[in-house]
């Protein structure tokens, strides 16, 4: 039994030394922590040099660690046979599955490689592409595969990831912004971080603006995840904080996102974006619960607005309608249209707000937003009630 454990080992040690290691899974744990499942292990490059990836899988979350290669090798010795009865190794030269049974007896099977080849690490980058599908926190967070291949149900969100930078990118360059060296970016309500790492990633290493970007997300184990990922990626300035989208304070930002937040926390989103003087604001609303019930059908609508369907879409329209004219009355030229949808919502509409220079006429921004609230019965919206707090 140790004789297998440890050519498996040595063979590890070896295709690391070989420059053959592809990638490595540790699996059917029984060690004392009831939630591990497996152990996934991948080759990244550092500017300390190359470095082994350890992403634990839990079964409600994942946290990450990184290891030099002497490092690795002790830890897999202390796993091997006593946490983890199973493990796969894939080298360019053999595949090898070792498995461990009862009484400790165990077994090393030894075939063909699965892969003849070497996955590209994350700093092997091609400078024209804005997200580089090698990059390693796309690996690390499930869209690529170890060779940069978009995997089968990944291909909305990489869709998905790369419209946002497109139009990130374009925003920024017809903003105020376009000269500026440095960057202070805030993504309110990250989740799992798709697209803050690429946010932070296309500035830094496309643009190569000093950018600092921070996630704020109310999931703590998302958080953790995400800060294990950028320390690995060595994103420096990327950082994912632990908090609610209206309690977090938001000060000399100068690019506020927030995609996807649910229901009034995209208005709450909009406000410390407007609240903090940011030159752009950019919101892909989602759920509009608000202002739904709050509608009276006007007379000439009853009979279109009855049917469920057609007043939901009224409502959202109406919402994300209210937030335009709300935003241009605090000093920004705005924009809606379609962005693309995703695997978490059909919602796609995309709010932009760009900082102008010239003061907005609030007179007549408010007098429209009073008289469509009039016209459908509404009584109180989220955003006009936060902008009037601070008036």
């Amino acid at each position: 039994m140790i004789e297998n454990i440890e050519k498996f080992i040595s063979e590890f040690a070896r295709s690391l030394q070989a420059e053959t290691f592809v990638k490595m899974s540790l699996g059917n744990y029984k060690g004392a922590d009831h939630h591990l499942q497996k152990l996934l292990l991948r080759l990244i490059e550092t500017r300390k040099g190359k470095r082994l990836f350890f992403l634990y899988r839990y079964d409600t979350r994942d946290t990450a660690k990184n290891h030099d290669f002497k490092e690795a090798v002790k830890i897999l010795r202390n796993l091997l046979g006593t946490d983890f009865l199973s493990g796969h190794l894939f080298t360019t030269e053999n595949d090898f599955q070792l498995d461990v049974g009862r009484k400790r007896k165990s077994r090393l099977n030894i075939a063909k490689p699965t892969f003849t080849t070497k996955p590209q690490l994350a700093h092997d980058r091609e400078k024209r592409i804005q997200v580089n599908p090698n990059a390693f926190y796309l690996k690390a967070l499930g869209i690529t595969t170890d060779r940069g291949e978009i995997r089968d149900k990944q291909h909305d969100k990489w869709k998905q990831i790369n419209k946002f930078v497109e139009t990130l990118a374009s925003l920024f360059d017809k903003s105020q912004l376009k000269d500026r060296k440095e960057l202070k970016i805030v993504d309110m309500g990250s989740g799992k971080g798709y697209l803050t790492f690429a946010t932070y990633d296309f500035f830094k290493n496309i643009r190569g603006i000093d950018v600092k970007v921070t996630g704020v997300d109310g999931k703590s184990e998302l958080v953790g995840l995400c800060n294990d990922i950028a320390a690995s990626s060595e994103f420096d300035n990327l950082k994912f904080v632990n908090g609610w989208i209206g309690d977090f304070d938001v000060e000399n930002v100068d690019i506020l996102i927030a995609l996807h937040a649910c229901n009034t926390a995209t208005d709450d989103a909009i406000f410390k974006g407007i609240n903090a003087k940011a030159d752009l604001i950019v919101v892909a609303p989602c759920c509009h619960q608000e202002i739904r019930p709050q509608i009276t059908p006007p007379e000439m609508l009853k009979n279109i607005l009855k049917h469920g369907i057609m007043l939901e879409r009224e409502a959202e329209s109406i919402t994300d309608g209210l937030r335009a004219l709300l935003l241009e009355k605090s000093g920004y030229q705005t924009k809606l249209f379609e962005f693309v949808s995703t695997e978490h919502t059909p919602k796609n509409n995309m709010i932009v707000g760009t900082l102008q220079k010239q003061k907005a006429d609030s007179e007549k921004f408010e007098a429209e937003v009073k008289a469509i609230k009039d016209f459908y019965g509404i009584k109180e919206q989220r955003l006009e009630s936060l902008l009037e707090g601070v008036n």
